[in-house]
């Protein structure tokens, strides 16, 4: 195989994923022009890699006007993946001790490329549903696992790494760089972070590092609780957390 060959067929790929990942965004089926349109890509190229996909069933046609979407194939292909992954696995149990133990709803969670989602969730014990969407991304600045997820960052890659769009919230103020780095050194020291959640008027987050053998924080465990109960079960939700997140981190780098 030629090098430019290998070119076509790697840029091939990449426009496969940025029709997957433009599908999951949207939540929807979409017709091939509209997700031409969406990822910025020839009509000509989209429609050849929703024919391939469509053959392999990573997409599945849906209706009879030429819409597709994410495909069976890919839950199968997610089965797989949880079966050999420990992480998923034992973080699942962690959520659901943290759970017994404080009676809110845990969450694990990643970085998602230059974004944030909620990988597993475990809802409260509670009358009321506090919950999020999983793998929905959210802007990093906006959460309290962000501050902790880039703690292995220098300013310069942070920078880079963070649309700029991003820094500004959802009531329309900005969030400046300077303090966003600071939060992020000092929950690095802490190794724990909290705050009021941004997203919403009655949450409070809290979140604790799960690191890997080099130090690195590789995913995050979380409760979200309402802010009364956060305020008055402070210290034990701190506490459960951090615990929890030391005790799956050993197990997994054991």
């Amino acid at each position: 195989m030629t090098e430019d060959n290998i070119k076509r067929r790697a840029k091939g790929l990449d426009r496969a994923f940025d029709i997957l990942d433009f599908l999951k965004e949207i939540g929807q089926p979409l017709r091939p022009n509209d997700i031409a349109s969406g990822i910025g890509s020839p009509k000509s190229t989209v429609y050849e890699l929703v024919a391939s996909l469509l053959e392999r069933r990573i997409l599945e046609p849906v209706g009879k006007d030429g819409h597709v979407y994410l495909g069976r194939q890919l839950y199968f292909l997610g089965q797989a993946h949880l079966r050999h992954f420990d992480l998923s696995r034992e973080a699942d149990h962690a959520l659901q001790d943290i759970v017994s133990q404080t009676h809110e709803t845990a969450q694990m969670c990643l970085l998602n490329g230059r974004k944030y989602t909620v990988a597993l969730m475990k809802e409260g014990e509670r009358h009321f549903r506090i919950s999020s969407d999983i793998g929905e991304n959210a802007p990093i600045p906006w959460t309290a696992s962000g501050r902790l997820l880039l703690g292995h960052l220098s300013d310069e890659q942070i920078v880079e790494l963070i649309d700029p769009q991003d820094f500004t919230l959802p009531d329309g103020q900005r969030l400046p760089l300077e303090t966003f780095l600071k939060e992020i050194r000092q929950a690095s020291v802490d190794g724990f972070f909290s705050f009021d959640s941004v997203a919403d008027t009655f949450t409070h987050c809290f979140a604790a590092p799960v690191r890997d053998e080099r130090g690195v924080c590789i995913c995050t465990l979380c409760i979200v609780a309402p802010r009364a109960d956060a305020q008055k079960n402070y210290n034990d939700y701190r506490q459960v957390l951090i615990t929890s997140a030391n005790n799956l981190a050993r197990r997994i780098n054991d």
